[in-house]
């Protein structure tokens, strides 16, 4: 059974704009200790698991008709001389969700490749497509960085 890559991109989309970036409600975690948020439509579920605060390494599901197609792993989280700065963190998570809001098609893993709101901007590359890829961002408050997150991830094919 193929999934279609370009359904697949645009439910990518929505469920992150419905999950974290839209402050979607979480939902009992699989795993104690982790926070995780789910989005469902149709025969496709998403669900985003992460544990921590300040570095916060998590993982990105999807399921079609119940058996896992897709999946992004991320670590990363506030540089180490903003770890203990809650209010700080809160601003700049703030952020992220805003630039994660504007997730592309084209690019369905994590946010734009540039986004700015005044003292604010989010930079994100990335290599590959959705069926396998990587990337990095970075966000610049006052043009330093308080910010960095690596991912990797793609199809998952079954034997």
């Amino acid at each position: 059974m193929e999934i279609n890559l370009e359904g697949l991109a645009r439910f990518l989309v929505k469920a992150k704009s419905q999950a974290y970036a839209g402050d979607g409600k979480e939902i009992p975690p699989q795993r104690p200790g982790f926070k995780e948020l789910e989005f469902i439509e149709r025969d496709l579920e998403y669900r985003d698991s992460y544990a921590g605060f300040y570095f916060a390494p998590g993982q990105e599901i999807v399921r079609f008709q119940g058996r896992p197609v897709w999946a992004m792993a991320y670590s990363g989280g506030m540089r180490p001389e903003h770890h203990g700065q809650r209010d700080f963190a809160k601003q700049t998570f703030t952020f992220v969700k805003q630039a994660l809001s504007r997730v592309e098609v084209s690019r369905p893993f994590r946010g734009p490749e540039n986004f700015r709101d005044g003292e604010w901007e989010y930079t994100g590359t990335s290599e590959g497509d959705i069926t396998d890829f990587k990337g990095t961002e970075h966000i610049l408050y006052q043009r330093k960085e308080v910010f960095r997150q690596h991912y990797i991830g793609g199809l998952i094919l079954p034997k």
